[in-house]
């Protein structure tokens, strides 16, 4: 069993929009599990319920042996998962040292500590330390959301499109990032639109479809296949948003 399990969840915004329809979803302690998909799968909306953010209308999440389904953010926080959202993930009037001392809320004795750390893990962080938020690249940006994030010492951390609108570059020191994060034994979901990028970083992979389940396995195995590889390396004549017919839940 791992870390997390996510069984048959319905999820949304209003009874009348529930966008999750019974997905399931899991990743294990050290684990790398992206989950990718057209627009309006209901990705984004999967984290965001795991966080407690939106509570579920059915179906049980459990992590590391606890059901935390309906769960306060804050107390889903306390237990070990930390929530990295696609925007407005930093406080740009403070420093880079203010936003770190922010994410140490739930352990302030330690904040310190874990500043150090993350300075010594992020060196580009340490050499900006005293810059506001809004001075940084974008990249740099969301290094600092996840440094926030980590100051929590998570077991699992949750990555909303952390990609979206960095240069290839700077995405590519991201997903490095990201990899570096699940060695050192914190398991990451994360959600993408950069699919390719994703399944080469990941172990496991969830394609999410109209609220469901369409493809879940190993990364390196899902990437491989040619009917996801004529989807997400296709010719561009579609957008992503374009592709939810050529998968079946």
């Amino acid at each position: 069993m791992g870390l997390l399990t996510a069984e048959g969840i319905v999820a949304g915004y209003s009874h009348a929009d529930m966008v999750l329809k019974g997905v399931d979803f899991a990743v294990a302690a050290g684990e790398v599990a992206c989950i990718i998909g057209p627009n309006g799968a209901g990705k984004s909306t999967l984290l965001k319920t795991i966080a407690g953010i939106l509570k579920p209308s059915a179906g049980r999440i459990r992590f590391d042996g606890q059901d935390i389904g309906g769960l306060a953010p804050r107390r889903i926080a306390a237990l070990g998962i930390a929530f990295v959202p696609q925007e407005q993930n930093v406080f740009p009037s403070l420093s880079v040292r203010e936003n770190l001392e922010i994410g140490g809320y739930i352990d302030p004795g330690r904040t310190r500590e874990r500043i150090a750390a993350m300075f010594e893990r992020f060196p580009e962080l340490a050499a900006k330390r005293r810059e506001t938020a809004r001075g940084l690249s974008g990249g740099q940006r969301q290094i600092l959301a996840m440094a926030m994030a980590l100051m929590v010492a998570p077991k699992l951390l949750l990555l909303d499109e952390p990609s979206a609108g960095l240069s290839p570059l700077a995405a590519e020191r991201l997903f490095d990032t990201v990899r570096g994060i699940g060695r050192d034994g914190i398991a990451v979901a994360i959600v993408e639109q950069n699919a390719v990028e994703a399944l080469a970083i990941a172990d496991q992979a969830y394609i999410l479809v109209n609220g469901g389940n369409s493809r879940i396995g190993p990364a390196a195995t899902i990437a491989a296949d040619p009917e996801v590889r004529r989807i997400f390396l296709g010719d561009g004549r579609r957008s992503r948003g374009d592709h939810a017919q050529d998968f079946t839940p």
